[in-house]
């Protein structure tokens, strides 16, 4: 149980966390759901080197934070799962419309992708994304209404598809209604669906971020699931922003960007990838490369057009997502 009990957010706690005294020696950081076991020991790190300075943090769905964020949750940093959500911020002029040039790699500091949990024995089979809209096969992943893990999943099924059947829409968008017609269940942020898939023994095959699968296997036992990487998956990058108008009224800019500037360092890309992310670090990505399998990464740019895009056709009201996702 440790694992989901640790760091949970509730919204009294989101309350506290953004009405408490601050000094220029705290931060807050808001970040998304299955992340809280890499922000322990990031924090744990960055602390050690920097006595007398405390991290405190917040985990949801990262839509849940940008908006939580944008009612008032006094966040200095962001350390989210998908660009639209800083580019919400953006738009409550929160956060610079220049964020990506703050740090290196359009500022995300390591990646991952969608991938696979099954059980033990893989009793359905399930070799890729084809095998998630078969009858008897139950899938488990998050609301994408609310959880940029889900999000994701959403698009590497849809950029899938779009391969599989060559750019027929309506056969996309069969499939993808498919899919979710198999989720018996749509919990509002990743850790909730793996407590789904885990502990409540709900479905066939949870979908998540190939660190979430590693992190399962490694608290509950390789022996009782495995992990399955399909073919091909979406590159989902984690991406990070100091809250402009938060750090500057808490006085906490320099330290927000040292901070997130830890994360690039090898210390935290080593902590990063041994919580199953996958690192930016030449030296740090050699190191780890046996525990990685080969995927071909397809990108949002290349599939979608950009986030931007995405955002308008896809995530907008009544756009594409609606579409699907319907009254569930």
């Amino acid at each position: 149980m440790k694992r989901f009990l640790f760091g949970v957010a509730t919204a009294a706690g989101l309350f506290l966390a953004s009405s408490q005294a601050w000094s220029a020696d705290t931060l807050l950081n808001a970040s998304y759901d299955v992340g809280r076991e890499l922000f322990a020991q990031v924090n744990k790190a960055f602390i050690a080197g920097h006595p007398g300075v405390t991290i405190d943090q917040s985990h949801a769905g990262t839509s849940a934070q940008a908006r939580a964020i944008a009612e008032g949750l006094g966040a200095d940093v962001v350390t989210f799962n998908q660009v639209i959500d800083i580019d919400f911020l953006v738009s409550k002029g929160l956060i610079s419309a220049d964020w990506q040039k703050d740090f290196p790699d359009n500022a995300s500091p390591f990646y991952s992708l969608p991938s696979f949990l099954v059980r033990a024995g893989n009793p359905k089979n399930i070799k890729g994304w084809n095998d998630l809209v078969r009858d008897d096969v139950q899938v488990i992943f998050p609301n994408p209404k609310t959880s940029g893990n889900a999000r994701y999943t959403y698009l590497a099924a849809t950029a899938y598809a779009k391969e599989a059947f060559k750019g027929d829409d309506a056969k996309v968008k069969e499939f993808v209604t498919k899919l979710f017609n198999n989720v018996p269940i749509f919990d509002s942020g990743g850790r909730a669906a793996t407590t789904t898939f885990v502990q409540r023994e709900i479905g066939d095959v949870l979908i998540t971020f190939e660190s979430e699968t590693r992190g399962v296997r490694r608290e509950y036992g390789e022996d009782k699931f495995e992990q399955v990487t399909p073919s091909v998956s979406l590159l989902a990058e984690f991406p990070v922003a100091i809250v402009d108008t938060v750090a500057d009224e808490h006085g906490t800019r320099d330290l927000a960007r040292t901070y997130l500037e830890f994360l690039y360092t090898p210390e935290g890309q080593d902590i990063a990838a041994r919580n199953g992310l996958r690192a930016r670090d030449a030296s740090v990505a050699a190191k780890y490369k046996a525990e990685f399998p080969d995927v071909r990464l397809l990108k949002v740019e290349d599939v979608f057009g950009g986030w931007a895009k995405v955002q308008a056709e896809h995530f907008a009201a009544g756009g594409l997502l609606d579409q699907t996702y319907g009254s569930r």
